[in-house]
């Protein structure tokens, strides 16, 4: 049975992609590990299909973080059997590229993002020239490449000159849909800069009748609790905190209206195409999305979404209240994605994964 390992630098309880594809690799008949850390708050895993090694580090982030993990992360695969190593974006790329070839087996890049070009990057111009370099080292000389999108396969196809495979992230198909008995706003995903959080906050401020659940953590956590004592919105702005895929989709389950807003500050967001917009599809729920390539394609066949140019709280807060207010279009928006929900889902997005490793493997042996 071919061995598989994959690389995150997260503690990978919260990590759908990478749960939904090592899932289909291990009942595709691969011997799968996932590997990430071991954080200081992590919650015990819950038993997979697939195997899970968390490493502990003495840093819990910043560039001492990445270093350590990164030599920590190299002398573990040095010594753990395997017939393919997949890296998960940049910040794993490096020991699993160079361990492969120490090994003679082969890399695969999993780009879940255009890395270099997150707003965190961004604004750092040492760092992302230093990023910058690891990626022209060694995305050239994985064996795959593949990503979440095909306008950001087509950015990275044009910038390192390698072919990048589409692997979506797409929800598995689920029967339930959405019953919200409440105006509840949802916003998944991690709270860092450059998500529209602090417009979404202030957007509540003179909305009736309405609540913004922010589900997840991240570096602006403590800064947006603040702010949210700051405006006395305690009664209107729910912190849910860190949920698992499950606790998720049945958190989901009872939203009116889905958040997914980003400010235009690195290509990585401009080409996102972020797996909260297609569980929003699969419960039914009309979201709110930037009018971003991605989003604005499968708007143009599906007509999913409410788009918007201007990330600002009044922008914000009247597309809310279009949606809420608007019976006809809200019902619109719903009828579309109890039919797209049936289009995107996983079940048929596995089948380009396994094929792309049935090929490659098949190709080593």
């Amino acid at each position: 049975m071919p061995i598989i390992i994959c690389t995150v630098t997260n503690d990978l309880s919260y990590d759908q992609r990478m749960i939904r594809i090592c899932t289909s690799l291990a009942h595709s008949g691969y011997k799968v590990l996932l590997i990430g850390r071991l954080r200081k708050n992590s919650v015990s895993l819950i038993n997979r299909p697939f195997q899970q090694k968390r490493l502990k580090c003495w840093f819990e982030k910043g560039k001492f973080f990445y270093i350590e993990y990164n030599i920590r992360l190299f002398f573990y695969l040095l010594f753990v059997k395997f017939d393919a190593i997949c890296a998960v974006d940049l910040d794993t790329i490096l020991p699993g590229l160079l361990v492969s070839k120490i090994r003679r087996k082969p890399c695969v890049y999993d780009a879940h993002e255009y890395f270099t070009e997150t707003p965190e990057v961004v604004r750092r111009p040492i760092i992302k020239y230093i990023w910058e370099m690891i990626a022209k080292f060694a995305i050239l000389r994985v064996d795959i490449a593949y990503t979440v999108g095909e306008e950001l396969a087509k950015v990275f196809e044009q910038r390192y000159k390698k072919k990048f495979f589409v692997i979506r992230n797409l929800p598995f198909r689920r029967e339930e849909i959405v019953n919200p008995t409440r105006n509840i706003i949802l916003c998944q995903g991690v709270l860092n800069e450059g998500r529209g959080l602090e417009q979404a906050i202030e957007a509540m401020q003179t909305l009736e009748n309405s609540e913004l659940w922010l589900a997840g953590e991240g570096d602006l956590s403590a800064f947006l609790r603040q702010k949210v004592i700051h405006l006395q919105l305690e009664n209107k702005v729910k912190f849910l905190g860190y949920l698992h895929p499950k606790e998720l989709h049945e958190i989901t389950l009872q939203a009116k209206i889905g958040l997914n807003l980003l400010e235009n500050r690195g290509l990585s967001y401009y080409y996102s195409l972020a797996n909260k917009a297609f569980d929003y599809i699969q419960a039914g729920i009309p979201s709110i999305h930037m009018n971003f390539p991605e989003y604005y394609k499968i708007n143009e066949k599906h007509d999913v979404f409410l788009l918007i140019d201007d990330l600002n709280p009044e922008n914000i807060k009247q597309s809310i209240r279009d949606l809420l207010e608007d019976e006809a279009l809200y019902n619109k928006l719903t009828k579309n994605c109890l039919k797209a929900k049936e289009i995107f889902i996983w079940e048929k997005e596995e089948n380009k994964l396994i094929e792309i490793y049935n090929n490659l493997l098949k190709e080593k042996h």
